[in-house]
């Protein structure tokens, strides 16, 4: 079966990976630098370390979170993994916007009856309300 090419992708945003691994080595910095001879510390420092890491790698084995093309969705699925999704099995495209703490937060929503993705505005580059509004012109054309 030949694979459709994407009409539109969404990717998280290239300085995104960069950030995360600049925070866990100046997390290690710091767990060395206030460890004080306490390995407590130094360890729960390179945990938070290697999670923050881990989250970077993700960001650069996979940086597409959602494509678009004639004939539905392709999301992120795990670690790295991807979910075809067709257009008749998509039931709803929405955004949830949230108060929080003096802020709004936007979270795009594809509903498939069984399973919820949901997408931020760094997982796509762009705000969800961008990529809904695209998404649901596709679904119609």
């Amino acid at each position: 079966m030949d694979e459709i090419s994407p009409v539109r992708q969404w990717r998280v945003p290239a300085g995104l990976p960069a950030a995360k691994l600049a925070g866990a080595v100046l997390l290690i910095a710091l767990g060395l630098l206030f460890a004080d001879g306490d390995s407590v510390r130094l360890v729960l420092a390179a945990l938070a370390a290697a999670a923050l890491a881990g989250w970077a790698a993700r960001d650069l084995i996979a940086p597409v979170r959602l494509a678009v093309d004639p004939a539905g969705l392709t999301v992120i699925r795990g670690f790295a993994g991807r979910r075809r999704l067709p257009w008749p099995e998509i039931e709803a495209i929405t955004v949830d916007r949230r108060p929080r703490l003096g802020l709004t937060s936007e979270v795009l929503e594809i509903d498939t009856g069984e399973s919820l993705h949901l997408f931020g505005r760094y997982d796509l580059g762009t705000t969800p309300e961008e990529v809904a509004t695209e998404l649901r012109a596709a679904r119609r054309s």
